[in-house]
């Protein structure tokens, strides 16, 4: 049976294991040795290390054939240290034998982010408009995906790329800002937003392993993209909850936190034609309108 070793374990890398496990045995990365418990009943190897310190991370050299690294970047800086910490581990050992090629993984799955093509403007975007990051956070994720496409030239590791939007299931809704009433953009200047549910996602990755291309990129998205406040106005409905007010965005600058209205900057509308064609994906929820479903009328 082949391994598959899961890199930030946390919602998605969950939804991830039941999929793997009928054909992986499945190693997961955690620095907390309290989660180690949880992660043997789910059928799960724990491997205790932490890509902030990379001498904790000897023991993930030759354990998989497969990666999926789910791990965000750090929080500070345009650097994603963690991905090169990572990067280094898994070829020590490629090093000390060069002639061995089993020793590096065979695929590898990085999930990113649709925010490293910037602001668009509204304008329909495929995977190959260049990245354009205009924020930290994008900056450190455009790091990580050069890297891992440099390494995987260089090494012969298959390196997919997924840039995913906004992730949601009934579990990650905005229902806590709806319940604080923060306010919409009003629709002649709101931004266009993608979302992908997290069930998708994890099948997305699997497809992604199965059938992905070395240095690929791929959109993980839905086939709707929508205005944001439209969205929260969806969400509202389907709960029962008061529709945010709607505001100018000069009005929002001044009320609401800058780190919240920078996703309201951004607008885009992904194309997802690549991971149908090529990654041969059927999604589930095909838009949030299928995705989010009223209390208690969730099946299954």
């Amino acid at each position: 049976m082949k391994r598959l070793l899961i890199i930030g374990c946390g919602d998605v890398g969950l939804r991830l294991v039941p999929l793997a496990l009928p054909r992986y045995r499945v190693y997961a990365l955690t620095r907390d040795p309290a989660q180690c418990a949880a992660l043997r009943a789910l059928g799960v190897t724990p491997v205790l290390g932490d890509l902030d310190q990379p001498q904790t991370l000897s023991a993930i050299a030759e354990i998989a054939q497969d990666v999926v690294h789910l791990a965000p970047p750090p929080a500070q800086g345009v650097i994603d240290t963690r991905t090169a910490h990572l990067i280094a581990a898994l070829g020590k050992s490629h090093r000390k034998n060069k002639n061995s090629r089993s020793t590096l993984p065979q695929h590898f799955v990085y999930i990113s982010t649709s925010g490293v093509y910037g602001d668009c403007g509204g304008a329909v975007v495929p995977e190959t408009r260049p990245a354009h990051p205009q924020t930290a956070r994008a900056q450190r994720r455009v790091d990580a995906e050069r890297r891992l496409r440099a390494w995987g030239v260089r090494s012969g590791v298959q390196v997919s790329i997924l840039r995913v939007p906004g992730i949601y299931a009934d579990d990650r809704l905005p229902l806590a800002r709806l319940e604080r009433g923060t306010p919409a953009l009003r629709d002649e200047d709101d931004s266009y937003v993608n979302h992908v549910h997290a069930d998708d996602l994890a099948r997305m990755v699997i497809a992604a392993l199965n059938h992905g291309s070395p240095g690929r990129t791929y959109n993980a998205v839905d086939d709707l993209p929508q205005k944001m406040g439209d969205y929260f106005d969806l969400v509202a409905d389907r709960y029962g909850l008061t529709r945010p007010p709607r505001i100018a965005r000069s009005e929002a600058k001044r009320v609401i936190p800058a780190n919240l209205l920078s996703f309201m900057s951004e607008s885009r509308q992904l194309s997802n034609q690549r991971i149908k064609h090529e990654l041969r994906f059927r999604l589930r929820y095909p838009s949030v309108l299928e995705g989010i479903s009223a209390p208690g009328k969730r099946s299954g």
